[in-house]
């Protein structure tokens, strides 16, 4: 018992002695005693957090100021009405007294400011100040309810304070500033999350990008893959919806301190990652230079002494900012450093600079910064694809997965491959339009304009020439013609929705029009008519699916309109950044021009993607530039009221991230089912009636047919569709034979052997069948058999069909054309007229169609189509339920993979 107790003891002992050494060695902690505003007095502890601090701080003089200092941090404590100063340097001034000016401005307006002679603060350092004594002054400022009354509470609770701490120093002999250092206040709280933010989209981004990788590659017919495909929730507008709201920033506006700090979640998704190993070597590159971690004491400087003016050149020596000392009592964790080279002065809020500023990036440095992130982005892509190539063939060589998995994929694997990249150059194309624009723009070294002259075309034509030789490859076969119509708006319920022109007249329509706006349309007509759609035409798809792929088949060319209205709309963003209120106005008419365009043209196939690419995400751009013109600085609005602007923007684009969201998990869903279409077990079951609607409607969008909008009447009462003209046409669905002289001697016989027929091959499909259908299968054999009755009793022979003159063995080959097609129980003919015909048991059916064809039964793992319930009608019609295929022991067929063509000729 001592011997298990001794090990014990001995651990025991070690806690205490590590434990003793680390509280020997950590100070205590000092408190101190202090009254609030409202007069209630507490313990203070020195290393607490104030009520409002300094962050990083700047040189407000651009760098002219007499003093070098490694230390600036000011702070409020609102528990003892405390203003405590501490700031390190070292001056070039020689045997200078001085005065110091303290001011706090908050929300545009000044909250505090007094000026006091740094002797009667006990600042030794600075009374006077001597050219070879470093500069070390500690302040604490008693202050009263009257000189903080207009710091009002909320200020320390609300996100994002907008504030700034400026000290200035006047020298004395001459009556000049001598020194300007202004810092950021904060007050701890914040909306900038880019930690934890960044990666909860980045998570959900990677959703969408699997979902829609395997609805593209799942599968074996193309059009059949491009049409699940196109309901997937595309990558490309995921993107988009982030970095429309990152680059909002862009506008050369004021903005307020909130926003900015919102941006900063989504500097990801345009290849803004704060990487300080990119920074330090991109700096050298794009001109910035270094002051070592010093703010202030850039050159000469020309005082009055007294004796006249004399030009002095003042020496510098170099001091770092003391690190964190735990052993000190007075100690504290809050504070800032000097801005990095490149940024702008801390506590200026304008423009683009200042968004970069957020993140840590100079505006120099933006565009080389993005375009690395953006090759590393590329670089991903290619080994993403190639990963999953080898890992499929890995898994299928250990037989873990079946042979045939994503069999296409893995032979194409190379023409997927240039999908992606595709894909993501048009991904990258608007934020890297900005930035080339945006450093054209501004003040950089050569070698960085250089690059972006370079960079510009590569993209631009790397963009418009694939996506211009996509749209010439299909339309060379036909002509374009300008069409002159006119958008007519109209009142359906609450909203007003556009129709053309041309239309309403083709129809015979009859609405009541608000407005209309002339327009001139582009249609193409193909030469001949038996041209595929072009999502039927397997060879366009495999080679343009990046192009045309998520659209509608009329509206297949719509990437290139896009394409042309981003490039307009970085080009106000990054180029027009010198005229605000051009940039703001150009920006707001193009968005809303583009929304007008895209309601009315409707290009998306999947909903998912017209909720969010059509309305959700261009009604947030309008609002968003819209408001945005409150903050132009020639309005000098009040910046409490731009704070309140800013809240409202962040509400709209926060709705909009949680659609997206949203969106992107019911794209995740909906991609499950696409990918389990061929299984005929799935589970949930009670999903199992919500994935063939889904596949229905899948399959009647990818029709694109033209239907009557809501709140439109026609001019007759029923609008009946154009129908082909009937063509003459002869079918002969079953004979039936009456009795002659001859069958008076063998007609048992012959009888006989075709029953016995009949039955050997209903027995034989019996052998594989459900238990659930064997009623069914008698019904069958009852109406066959009629043996019973006595030969002079049978006044007519039964229906003969071609079946029975088949050869047996010939039936039990599903995959056999013939079989199919003398099946009457799988097919029925219908005639031009709609007139009944009769099917292998006698039932009638009614014609639908305008044209004679034979109806397969469709499979479970493909849709419901009009044959289902056409079979339904033919067991309510017939005395007993007519079996299926799956009832006589053939498997089910494979519905085609290849839509009907639609009706109207691409545009």
């Amino acid at each position: 018992m001592a011997t298990w107790n001794q090990p014990r003891a001995s651990l025991t002992m070690l806690l205490y002695v590590i434990l003793f050494t680390s509280l020997s060695r950590a100070a205590k902690v000092m408190f101190t005693t202090g009254t609030d505003v409202h007069g209630v007095t507490r313990e203070l502890a020195a290393n607490r957090y104030p009520a409002l601090y300094t962050g990083d701080y700047g040189d407000c003089m651009g760098g002219q100021s007499l003093f070098s200092i490694t230390k600036f941090d000011a702070a409020y404590y609102a528990d003892n009405m405390t203003i405590v100063l501490h700031m390190d340097g070292t001056s070039s001034l020689r045997n200078e007294s001085l005065m110091m000016r303290i001011a706090v401005d908050a929300y545009g307006e000044n909250r505090f400011d007094m000026v006091v002679n740094p002797c009667n603060l006990n600042i030794a350092s600075l009374c006077p100040v001597l050219a070879n004594v470093p500069v070390r002054a500690w302040a604490e400022i008693r202050v009263g309810p009257q000189q903080i009354g207009g710091i009002p509470d909320i200020a320390y609770e609300i996100p994002d304070f907008e504030g700034t701490t400026r000290v200035q120093f006047f020298a004395n002999s001459s009556q000049k500033e001598v020194a300007c250092f202004q810092a950021v206040m904060k007050n701890g709280n914040s909306l900038s999350h880019a930690y934890v933010i960044a990666p909860f989209m980045g998570l959900f981004t990677m959703v969408a990008i699997i979902a829609s990788f395997f609805t593209a590659t799942y599968g074996i017919s193309v059009p059949h893959m491009r049409m699940h495909h196109a309901h997937s929730l595309s990558v490309f507008i995921v993107f988009e919806t982030f970095q429309t709201i990152f680059f909002s920033g862009a506008l050369s506006v004021n903005w307020p301190s909130i926003l900015i700090a919102w941006w900063t979640n989504f500097a990801w998704s345009a290849g803004f990652v704060y990487a300080p190993p990119f920074v330090q070597s991109i700096n050298s590159f794009a001109g910035v230079k270094s002051n070592s971690g010093q703010v202030g004491g850039s050159g000469p400087l020309v005082i009055n002494t007294g004796e006249g003016l004399i030009g002095k050149i003042y020496g510098r020596s170099l001091m770092a900012r003391g690190s964190f000392n735990a052993t000190d009592p007075w100690r504290y964790e809050w504070g800032g450093d000097s801005v990095a080279p490149g940024l702008p002065l801390p506590g200026a809020w304008i423009g683009f600079p200042a968004t970069l500023a957020a993140i840590g990036i100079p505006a120099a440095d933006a565009f080389v910064f993005g375009l690395l992130w953006f090759l590393i982005a590329v670089a991903l892509v290619v080994v993403a694809v190639v990963s999953v190539k080898v890992l499929l063939e890995l898994l299928a060589s250990a037989r873990l997965i079946k042979e045939d998995r994503l069999a296409y994929f893995r032979s194409y694997w190379v023409g997927f491959l240039g999908h992606a990249l595709l894909r993501a150059l048009i991904v990258g194309f608007f934020m890297l339009m900005t930035l080339t624009m945006f450093q054209f723009s501004i003040q950089a070294s050569v070698g960085t304009i250089a690059v972006a002259v370079v960079l510009f075309f590569l993209v631009l034509m790397g963009v418009t020439s694939p996506v211009a030789y996509g749209v010439r490859y299909r339309t060379r076969h036909g002509t374009f013609n300008i069409v002159k119509d006119r958008a007519v708006f109209y009142r359906s319920k609450w909203r007003a929705l556009p129709i053309w022109e041309t239309r309403l007249t083709e129809h015979q329509l009859k609405i009541k029009p608000v407005f209309s706006i002339p327009l001139y349309r582009l249609r193409h007509d193909n030469h001949g008519d038996d041209y595929p759609t072009v999502h039927l035409d397997q060879p366009y798809v495999k080679r343009f699916a990046w192009l045309a792929a998520r659209y509608r088949r009329t509206r297949w060319w719509y990437l290139a309109y896009y394409v042309a209205y981003l490039f307009v709309r970085a080009a106000f963003l990054g180029g027009a950044g010198n005229v605000p209120i051009v940039q703001v106005y150009g920006v707001l008419a193009l968005d809303m021009a583009n929304f007008a365009i895209t309601v009315i043209i409707g290009p998306f196939e999947g909903a998912r993607n017209t909720a969010m690419g059509v309305w959700i995400l261009n009604i947030c751009k309008i609002l968003t530039t819209s408001i945005s013109i409150a903050f132009l600085p020639q309005l000098n609005v009040n910046r409490i009221i731009t704070t309140v602007l800013g809240v409202i923007i962040i509400v709209i684009q926060g709705f909009t991230v949680i659609a997206l969201i949203i969106l992107i998990i019911l794209s995740a869903l909906s991609s499950r089912l696409s990918l389990l279409r061929n299984q005929e077990e799935f589970t949930p079951r009670w999903l199992d009636l919500a994935r063939i609607r889904y596949f229905e409607k899948m399959q009647t969008k990818a029709q694109d047919r033209w239907k009557l909008p809501s709140g439109i009447s026609s001019k007759e009462e029923d609008i009946k569709e154009p129908t082909a003209p009937p063509e003459p046409h002869f079918a002969v669905t079953g004979v039936r034979r009456g009795l002659t002289v001859e069958d008076e001697f063998d007609d048992s016989t012959v009888y006989d052997s075709q029953q016995s027929l009949r039955e050997e091959g209903s027995n034989r499909s019996m052998a594989g069948q459900p238990r659930d259908r064997s009623s069914q299968a008698g019904s069958i054999r009852s109406r066959l058999s009629s043996g019973s009755l006595p030969r002079t009793g049978r006044v007519s022979r039964m229906s003969w069909s071609s079946r029975e003159f088949v050869d047996p063995a010939l039936l039990e080959r599903p995959d056999s054309t013939l079989a199919e097609r003398l099946s009457g129980i799988t097919f029925t003919i219908t005639p031009d007229d709609g007139s009944s015909t009769m099917t292998k048991d006698n039932a009638s059916v009614s014609g639908e169609s305008s044209i004679s064809r034979v109806r397969p039964q469709a499979s479970f793992r493909s849709f419901r189509s009009q044959s289902t319930s056409r079979a339904s009608s033919i067991n309510e019609k017939a005395s007993t339920p007519t079996p299926t295929r799956e009832a006589f022991g053939f498997p089910a067929l494979n519905r085609p993979s290849t839509l009907p063509e639609a009706a109207e000729p691409d545009e």
